[in-house]
C-alpha cells in the first residue's frame, strides 16, 4: 500500500469575501490592511468558448460563475495559505484577457482576504481544504450598489457606456437574489461595520480557520 506525505498544514487562513458587483468589496478588503487576493484576476478570457452567454444575445455572460476558473483560484488560495505566496494573474476587463502576472506575498500575515463576486462558489472547497476562516457577503441597498457600479466601471473604462448601463439595470433588478444565493452558499450577508468587526474577530482568533455556516 503506497503511502502519501502529510498535506503541509497551512501558515494562514483566508477570509472569503463576496457580494454584488459594487457593494464595496475592494474598498473593504483594502481598509482592513489585509494582503488581498483579487478573485476577479481569475476570470476566463473573452476568446474561451466555454463563456456561458446572455439570451438576449448581448454577448458574454460575465456575472455566471460559468464565467470564472473556480480550480485556478482556490488552487491559488491553497497555494497561497500554506506556502506564503503565490502567482496571480492580472485581468484586463476592458479586454477580456489576461495581460500578464504578478507575485503575492503574506510576509508572514496569518490571514488574507479573497474577494470577488464568485467567492461564495469557493466557500465549501476552502472549508473542506481546513483553510477557512470566514465567509461574508456585503450588502446594502440596492439602487446605491447600482450608482457605485456605474460609476466605477464608467471611470474604469471597464465595458461599453451602454452594455454597463444594460448590465447595471439588470443586477439592480436581481440584487437581493444574488445575496441570497451567496447565503445559501455559507456566506453571511452583513453591511460594512459588522463585516469589519467580524473580519477584527477573526484577526484575533486562536487559531483561525474555524469559521462554521452561518
Amino acid at each position: 500500500m503506497t503511502s502519501h506525505p502529510p498535506t503541509r498544514p497551512p501558515v494562514a487562513h483566508v477570509l472569503l469575501l463576496t457580494g454584488p458587483s459594487g457593494s464595496g468589496k475592494t474598498s473593504l478588503a483594502a481598509l482592513t490592511g489585509l494582503p488581498v487576493l483579487n478573485l476577479d484576476d481569475f476570470y476566463k478570457e473573452g476568446t474561451d468558448p466555454t463563456l456561458p452567454q446572455l439570451p438576449d444575445g448581448g454577448g458574454a455572460d460575465w456575472d455566471s460563475p460559468l464565467s470564472w476558473d473556480a480550480g485556478a483560484a482556490v488552487a491559488a488560495i491553497e497555494t497561497l495559505c500554506r506556502t506564503g505566496r503565490t502567482a496571480v494573474p492580472v485581468y484586463d476587463i476592458s479586454v477580456s484577457a489576461r495581460v500578464g502576472s504578478s507575485r503575492l506575498a503574506l510576509d508572514g500575515a496569518p490571514l488574507f482576504i479573497a474577494e470577488g463576486i464568485f467567492a461564495a462558489d469557493v466557500i465549501d472547497r476552502c472549508r473542506e481544504a481546513g483553510l477557512l476562516a470566514d465567509a461574508l457577503c456585503l450588502r446594502g441597498r440596492p439602487t446605491t450598489t447600482f450608482r457605485r457600479r456605474l460609476l466605477r466601471d464608467l471611470r474604469e473604462g471597464r465595458k461599453p457606456a451602454p452594455y454597463l448601463l444594460r448590465r447595471g439595470l439588470r443586477l439592480l433588478r436581481t440584487e437581493r437574489t444574488i445575496v441570497a444565493r451567496h447565503t445559501s452558499l455559507g456566506a453571511y450577508a452583513c453591511a460594512r461595520p459588522e463585516a469589519l468587526e467580524r473580519i477584527a474577530a477573526a484577526r484575533s482568533a486562536e487559531p483561525v480557520g474555524t469559521a462554521v455556516r452561518s
